[in-house]
């Protein structure tokens, strides 16, 4: 028999906390179901990471952020972040992945599959997908992409000093990596498909970065994409269609990462074609499917630079009004 409740977040990240913790205020009966561990994608970042925001603007329900300092660091976050959810009690179910969400009459089933396949039937009369973006790459669709040493995740700088190193991209991810890598002693060559480096790198990080490329610290290859990439060297296009080989032994492709598009398309709700943004309406943030809601960075489709933590952790009280409306009249 299918266990019920009046709202199911899909998504345990800052985002889906916020709405959790909106919902569970408004007095909705709440789970939220999370495919890996609290704040997933936080946790995948590099350890020694600082983020590029002020602590205020990482905050959800109204609970401070302790820090040392004005841009927490990765595991002051998780602390945080661990700490609000035992502070509203969310009821959060980990390492399970929501399979299906399927409109049935006025309510929702929904089908997960947690630790060793094991099966789960729910029933909700509102699902809010909250599940960010972080766990599929976009990928370059080179030849040797499938490597062993080729990553689309930035882990430690240590286990590549004295190495040669190419990073791909010429974003936030990217610069960041680049500069880290450099002073642990690795040999850096960036290679970016644009002629210059992104607009969107945070200010006090694109000099630093323009810097060393100036001087020769790291190498720079603009106008160039992957042609192939081998155990031992990359293969780059330049403008001109002239290849060369660099010489690696690890390849970081930042490239960045987008929204399941499959996994929202299934649920019914529109999206795009274009920029694959699904349809929803900017006050309530509800899909074209009636009482299915989206909330953070997958309102953007590809343009994920348009919703951070920043913003999309008020998306909760927006949904919550709309809900503290439908559900209870219904």
């Amino acid at each position: 028999m299918a266990e019920k409740v009046d709202v199911l977040v899909v998504g345990a990240g800052p985002t889906g906390l916020a709405c959790g913790i909106e919902a569970q205020r408004a007095g909705f009966t709440l789970v939220i179901v999370e495919k890996g561990c609290l704040v997933n994608s936080l946790f995948s970042y590099p350890p020694g990471m600082t983020f590029f925001t002020s602590r205020e603007r990482l905050e959800i329900g109204d609970i401070p952020l302790p820090s040392l300092n004005v841009k927490p660091t990765r595991a002051e976050a998780l602390e945080y972040y661990r700490r609000v959810t035992d502070y509203f009690h969310l009821p959060i179910r980990f390492q399970e992945r929501v399979v299906t969400v399927q409109k049935s009459g006025a309510d929702f089933q929904i089908e997960t599959e947690g630790v060793w396949k094991r099966q789960r039937a729910l029933e909700a009369r509102a699902v809010i997908l909250a599940t960010g973006y972080y766990d599929l790459p976009n990928f370059l669709g080179a030849p040797g992409e499938d490597l062993p040493h080729v990553s689309h995740y930035y882990s430690d700088a240590h286990l590549f000093y004295r190495k040669r190193v190419a990073v791909i991209g010429a974003a936030n991810s990217a610069a960041v990596a680049a500069l880290d890598l450099f002073r642990h002693g690795a040999d850096v060559a960036l290679i970016h498909r644009g002629h210059e480096l992104s607009r969107h790198i945070k200010y006090w990080i694109k000099p630093d970065l323009a810097n060393r490329i100036k001087e020769g610290s790291i190498r720079a290859y603009f106008d160039c994409t992957v042609a192939q990439i081998a155990r031992d060297h990359v293969c780059v296009r330049n403008a001109s269609g002239e290849t060369f080989h660099l010489e690696t032994d690890h390849v970081f492709a930042l490239t960045g990462y987008h929204p399941d598009f499959d996994f929202i398309r299934n649920a019914g709700v529109k999206l795009d074609p274009a920029t694959m943004k699904p349809y929803c309406d900017p006050k309530t943030l509800e899909s074209n499917v009636a009482g299915l809601y989206l909330a953070g960075v997958i309102i953007a489709g590809r343009n994920t630079n348009e919703i951070f933590i920043e913003n999309g952790r008020f998306h909760g009280r927006q949904i919550a009004e709309d809900l503290k409306k439908k559900l209870a009249a219904s």
